[in-house]
């Protein structure tokens, strides 16, 4: 079938694509991801976070190809499971996870649910013709399958790379992975993957890391206001005359697509957020608390787009501003960390949380993390600030729980 393709990467070196899946690679499906950042709006944070979720792919299918060496696994299925590494992401709409609440809302699915695109896109055919069982690549990129967690896993493959890649693009110094020695703990047991002793350190490492960029990337403010900022914008398209039926052509497109139908929207509210959004005119912070001021009896079990709208309209009402000119963003509580991964010792495997006490510290420190926020233009944060500490029944910080500005 030819000679595998090397293609240079700024994080792993030099990655082989095995001849079966160049058509794969080369296939619309993943080639559109070119197109998806993999951060998408820390841009406006970090100017070299311009990379995609094309490379990101690559990367997590080198890694799972290391990892199936390593646990000497059939070439059939290392290919299945590459093949699945490679496509894991394929089902995100623009800009990542921004676009998430609406694929789940308005197309059903969620980014790991890719069976409908795989046949839609004809990669079903493609991939059978290379003997894969395209049911069996889904079925792992959904996590319903034995090997699912090398690809969906508290220590997978597709961790290690996003942690690497997106300290390496930020040029944070918090996403150190030793990916190499996390991958040589790794073994199979009849509870599926855990790892040796011997690798509780580096698996300290990732969550310790993951725990670190949340502030500092995923959820920065900057990045969470011009991500609050797109949804709205992107709301009201989606509500003006044919914009309901554009929602699937629109959340199949890519980051420029998806902006460019925002610009040109008939709905004048979302036409100035996209503008605001391009020139980085952003909203700022008025409210930015953490659980310990927030009163839990007014929040949802999941915020979400809906709740976030109609507390934004009845604080703006408050505050005497337009609706289009308050965002809430309360985003979802953080799950606990790396409940289902195991130790394998002596006397058998333990989850890891019996065996790190680290662990129970990193996830009272991810609940710590956690932010309300609420969001205004220049102008009008005091008068939304104040309407919105009356409105959520915001508690003023202790001098313990004072949040930096």
């Amino acid at each position: 079938m030819g000679r595998a393709k090397s293609v240079r990467d700024p994080v792993h070196g030099y990655i082989e694509v095995e001849p079966p899946l160049l058509p794969v690679v080369d296939a619309p499906l993943l080639q559109r991801l070119r197109q998806v950042r993999q951060l998408g709006f820390a841009y406006l944070v970090y100017p070299g976070a311009n990379h995609t979720r094309f490379e990101h792919s690559l990367g997590a299918m080198h890694l799972a190809r290391r990892l199936c060496e390593h646990l000497g696994l059939d070439p059939g299925t290392t290919l299945t499971v590459t093949a699945a590494a490679l496509l894991h992401d394929a089902g995100h709409g623009p800009y990542s996870h921004a676009t998430e609440p609406f694929l789940l809302a308005l197309i059903g699915r969620g980014h790991q649910e890719i069976r409908e695109i795989v046949e839609t896109s004809g990669l079903d055919r493609l991939l059978a013709g290379i003997g894969v069982d395209p049911g069996e690549v889904c079925r792992l990129v959904s996590g319903d399958h034995p090997l699912a967690g090398i690809i969906q896993g508290e220590l997978d493959v597709d961790r290690m790379d996003y942690l690497l890649r997106d300290a390496h693009y930020t040029g944070v110094p918090y996403g150190t992975v030793d990916a190499e020695r996390l991958i040589r703990s790794v073994r199979m047991t009849g509870h599926g993957l855990a790892i040796d002793e011997g690798g509780i350190a580096a698996a300290e490492s990732l969550l310790v890391a993951r725990t670190l960029m949340r502030p500092s990337v995923y959820f920065h403010h900057v990045a969470r206001i011009a991500e609050g900022m797109f949804t709205l914008a992107l709301d009201l398209h989606l509500e003006t005359p044919g914009g309901a039926g554009e929602a699937a052509a629109l959340l199949a497109s890519d980051d420029g697509g998806c902006m460019q139908a925002l610009l040109r929207s008939p709905h004048p509210g979302c036409r100035e957020l996209a503008e605001r959004i391009m020139a980085r005119r952003l909203y700022k912070r008025a409210v930015w608390v953490g659980r310990d001021q927030v009163n839990w009896a007014a929040l949802p079990a999941g915020p979400g787009i809906a709740w976030n709208r109609e507390t934004a309209g009845a604080i703006a009402e408050s505050a005497g501003v337009e609706p289009g000119e308050v965002i809430v963003d309360a985003a979802p509580f953080p799950r606990d960390l790396s409940m289902e991964v195991r130790i394998r010792s002596g006397s058998g495997t333990l989850p890891l949380d019996q065996c790190s006490p680290m662990v129970a510290t990193l996830n009272e420190t991810r609940r710590g993390q956690w932010r309300l926020g609420v969001y205004a233009p220049p102008a009008a944060v005091e008068r939304v600030a104040a309407s919105a500490v009356e409105h959520l029944h915001i508690r003023p910080a202790t001098l313990q729980e004072r949040l930096p500005v």
